[in-house]
């Protein structure tokens, strides 16, 4: 950790899309953040996204840097295991892209790297940090709607450029891990799982063997889970969480990219209907900012360890099971 008490600082690894348009802008503007290293593979790339310090054309550069105290991993999902297990190991606490690593077996690899070395590792599924996704959870937690009985997620998008990791098997491709991942971590928060079973799972695949479209229906704690995810289908995302006294439904087809809109959930509880309204809010500060925190020992919110293997073995499971 650097000298300062206040401030984390941290170092980007990449300087793609997601990159430049949400995570270097959140690393800018968090409280109690100073985004001081990019490293990507162009050095122009990385200076573009501002560090206060330098830009690296290695990421060994920002690893090794003994002034960084946290390291954000948004690389291709082959590039999940490696570099945060290398950060992890320099002392440094690490924000990972999600999904975490590619299969359950990189997954629990992390896992036990950080238990080894008794570093912080969190998955940056960030919009479970989301004020909409905590009010549905403190709800659920509240039994306002009874035990929740079942989860039905839907991420869809209607292509992916040619060429992208995304369609590559090697490098981690495929519409679960890539958008599905968002419905199967919903259904691990609210069922907070520990077992599984795949129902049915209806894949489409790619000439190359990616998913492009997944269909998958399980059981999680004994509670139904629906999932679909694709690359080819109109845009779609929903969130509808039952129980025996009302629904909890994220409307406005952003039920996991809401990002400085306002958003909405609507609740069938057993007050009555409504529809509660949320301001915009970036979650990417909003979890950088309590990743922060938990590094400096202040109060802070971060999901569960177990969730990114519990959605790791779900998504393997469903597409083992095509």
């Amino acid at each position: 950790m650097s000298e300062s008490t206040h401030v984390t600082r941290w170092g980007l690894l990449g300087a793609g899309w997601i990159a430049r348009r949400a995570i270097a802008p959140a690393l800018h503007t968090a409280d109690g953040a100073a985004l001081d290293v990019v490293a990507a593979r162009d050095r122009d790339r990385a200076a573009s996204l501002h560090p206060a310090r330098y830009a690296a054309d290695t990421y060994a550069a920002v690893i090794e840097d003994p002034d960084i105290d946290a390291v954000y991993v948004a690389l291709s999902n082959d590039g999940h295991l490696p570099w945060s297990e290398a950060a992890l190991r320099t002392g440094k606490v690490v924000l990972c892209e999600k999904p975490l690593a590619r299969d359950p077996e990189e997954t629990r690899r992390l896992r036990a790297v950080a238990d080894e070395t008794g570093g912080l590792l969190v998955e940056a599924t960030w919009n479970l940090w989301h004020p909409r996704t905590a009010r549905a959870a403190a709800l659920i937690a509240s039994d306002a709607i009874g035990p929740v009985t079942s989860v039905s997620g839907t991420f869809t998008i209607d292509g992916v450029p040619e060429n992208n990791y995304r369609l590559d098997p090697d490098l981690g491709g495929g519409a679960l891990l890539d958008v599905g991942c968002y419905p199967m971590t919903a259904a691990a928060w609210v069922t907070r799982a520990v077992d599984l079973q795949v129902v049915d799972a209806q894949v489409t695949r790619s000439e190359r063997g990616v998913d492009m479209t997944t269909d998958a229906r399980l059981t999680m704690a004994g509670i139904d889970v629906h999932v679909r995810g694709s690359f080819i289908e109109a845009p779609l995302q929903t969130l509808v969480i039952e129980g025996p006294h009302g629904i909890l439904e994220f409307t406005g087809n952003d039920a996991f990219t809401s990002c400085l809109q306002p958003s909405a959930l609507r609740v069938l509880d057993r007050d009555g209907e409504r529809v509660e309204h949320f301001a915009p809010v970036d979650p990417y500060r909003l979890m950088i900012e309590h990743v922060g925190r938990a590094a400096r020992g202040e109060p802070h919110w971060l999901p569960q360890p177990g969730w990114s293997i519990v959605v790791a073995d779900a998504m393997a499971a469903v597409l083992d099971r095509d």
